[in-house]
């Protein structure tokens, strides 16, 4: 996989920071939908859940491939764990996840 962005980070956070664009891609994590069972999933119209699978598509979270006169829809679970990945690392090295997993282990020893 070709290395992310600014760009594309920026695309991938502004995708993920809608609500139902989230829910969809939580819908695919059991694997690939067609885009009318997603529709038949939301409260909301045809062309909106289009719009929310081109916005997820084209930050590189889904992708799509043709089935006769379906389109199917899954995950590219990679993109966005690196993305992620890069980010907790960034926010969270993990010196800091080591040190405040000592700290909370040397807490739970001391008497109270």
């Amino acid at each position: 996989m070709d290395e992310l962005g600014p760009e594309a980070e920026a695309s991938i956070f502004r995708a993920l920071a809608d609500s139902t664009r989230r829910q969809i891609l939580q819908e695919l994590r059991s694997g690939e939908l067609a885009a009318g069972e997603i529709a038949r999933r939301f409260p909301i119209s045809g062309p909106s859940i289009s719009r929310h699978l081109g916005v997820l598509k084209t930050a590189g979270l889904i992708r799509e491939r043709r089935d006769a006169n379906r389109i199917l829809y899954s995950l590219v679970e990679e993109r966005l764990a690196l993305c992620i990945g890069r980010f907790m690392s960034a926010v969270c090295p993990e010196e800091a996840i080591s040190r405040r997993r000592r700290h909370g282990a040397a807490e739970r020893r001391e008497p109270v």
